[in-house]
């Protein structure tokens, strides 16, 4: 298990560290790279660290942005993952807008994925038979141990093949569209961002509990991806050895 675990006293101070993670690791993609390669999650956690990324003096002209996952909701549905990091980063950072490749919810559900995984590989050059392997890929994790659009039970937790699919979320009746297992492991850097007490005990079993992934979507980047630094507040480590 290659993973760094970093616990701040609260979630705001967690998300300025994430924050300053992200940045250096970006930073060091571009010493090397002509472009970087960011995927970015979802959800209420992230927009701390969205708004912290967003106030950086960061050059971000070089930086081409992805989501993790996304609901399948128009863009700008107060659901959507996109419109929620235009609105706390994207349209204050500079990011050029042609460097931006959301999801196409417009779309059915399964052609969203195939034209985001269209997307990634006319980005990164790659084959139909290819898996991109992104600079870093932002993380987070659901009290019930999912990650991504993964959740617990979801045959897809499995699959090693596809760089995207679409999801029904039962419990949500909701469609969504997801990156892969494949992907999430084939990324350079892996950033985890889960502060809060209801994710206390699920925190505890992805780290020690059996392997398990099909259960707990979260070991995935927790045990198998490279590069992993996981940040956390003092009530979501409270119950860690």
């Amino acid at each position: 298990m290659s993973v760094h675990r970093y616990t701040e006293p609260d979630p705001g101070r967690a998300a300025i560290a994430c924050a300053h993670h992200i940045l250096a690791r970006l930073e060091e993609a571009l010493a090397g790279h002509e472009i970087a390669t960011f995927a970015i999650s979802g959800g209420s956690s992230p927009k701390l660290i969205f708004v912290q990324l967003a106030q950086s003096d960061f050059d971000w002209s070089k930086v081409h942005l992805f989501w993790v996952d996304e609901r399948c909701v128009p863009p700008y549905d107060e659901q959507s993952n996109f419109r929620m990091a235009d609105r706390t980063f994207i349209a204050s950072s500079g990011i050029p807008r042609r460097n931006v490749h959301r999801v196409y919810t417009e779309l059915r559900p399964d052609r969203a994925a195939e034209r985001y995984a269209e997307d990634i590989r006319e980005v990164f050059a790659i084959a139909a038979d290819e898996v991109p392997s992104f600079d870093l890929i932002h993380l987070g994790m659901g009290p019930d141990g999912h990650t991504a659009s993964l959740f617990p039970g979801e045959p897809l937790v499995e699959d090693r093949d596809r760089i995207t699919a679409a999801v029904y979320i039962r419990k949500m009746a909701q469609w969504r569209v997801t990156l892969m297992p494949s992907v999430l492991l084939a990324a350079r850097h892996t950033v985890v961002f889960a502060p809060g007490a209801d994710k206390a005990e699920t925190t505890r079993a992805v780290f020690e509990s059996e392997f398990n992934p099909l259960e707990l979507p979260a070991q995935i980047p927790a045990h198998l991806a490279r590069g992993v630094a996981w940040f956390m507040d003092s009530a979501a480590a409270a119950l860690l050895a």
